[in-house]
């Protein structure tokens, strides 16, 4: 049955277990049917969850025109990593701990989401030309020059897939007239230090400076 121990100890105690079943039997996948790989082919946007081995979690975004996420079979789904900030969060996760969930929220049509659970792993590129089913569009962007090029990939062999509910999906209207600047590395059109964090102060800066050696003798 799909689920977690977790899920399902809830259920029984919040006496909600008929009604998951039902979802289960009625809304849950094990692969994407066509319905889901249209939705997903259209998709601009994707929430990425991860965490490490020891369960420490971390939620991302991707973002891209819309089939930046490629649906390469039934069963697996690819999205580019781009150049970004050399930290490397959702994919140190990977390495650590293959499980992944995306969220799909189509804010600005159907005001529907499409939740898949699944495995991941880091794809380099030449591993994914190798590919003999590789869509044109992909290809498209493997081959470009400029700041939209991926580094790598990163593959989701798909687990579960299923619906999530429009009544609290905001309905947004995209403004047409804004250009997305996808992949730049200019500082400004990133957002900058938006948070003004920059001269905040750490404690790991201070604990490296703390400890590091004194220069030059006494006076």
């Amino acid at each position: 049955m799909p689920g977690s121990i977790g899920e399902h100890l809830l259920q029984e105690r919040y006496g909600t277990a008929s009604r998951a079943r039902g979802f289960y039997n009625h809304q849950m996948l094990d692969h994407l049917n066509d319905h889901m790989r249209e939705f997903v082919g259209r998709m601009e946007m994707v929430f990425v969850a991860t965490s490490d081995a020891s369960g420490e979690a971390d939620c991302s975004f991707r973002a891209g025109p819309p089939g930046f996420v490629c649906v390469l079979d039934d069963r697996t789904l690819a999205y580019p990593e781009y150049r970004g900030n050399g930290v490397m969060a959702s994919l140190g996760n990977i390495v650590e701990n293959g499980h992944i969930g995306l969220l799909f929220l189509d804010f600005c049509g159907d005001a529907i989401g499409l939740h898949v659970n699944g495995r991941a792993s880091i794809l380099e590129n030449d591993d994914l030309l190798a590919r003999p089913d590789l869509p044109d569009s992909v290809l498209d962007g493997l081959l470009q020059d400029g700041g939209r090029r991926p580094e790598r990939w990163v593959a989701v062999d798909v687990v579960e897939a299923y619906i999530h509910c429009s009544k609290h999906i905001p309905q947004m209207v995209k403004r047409s007239e804004v250009r997305q600047a996808w992949g730049t590395d200019d500082v400004v059109r990133k957002g900058g230090d938006y948070f003004k964090a920059k001269h905040s102060t750490r404690p790991w800066v201070d604990d490296v400076a703390a400890s590091a050696p004194v220069q030059g003798g006494v006076s």
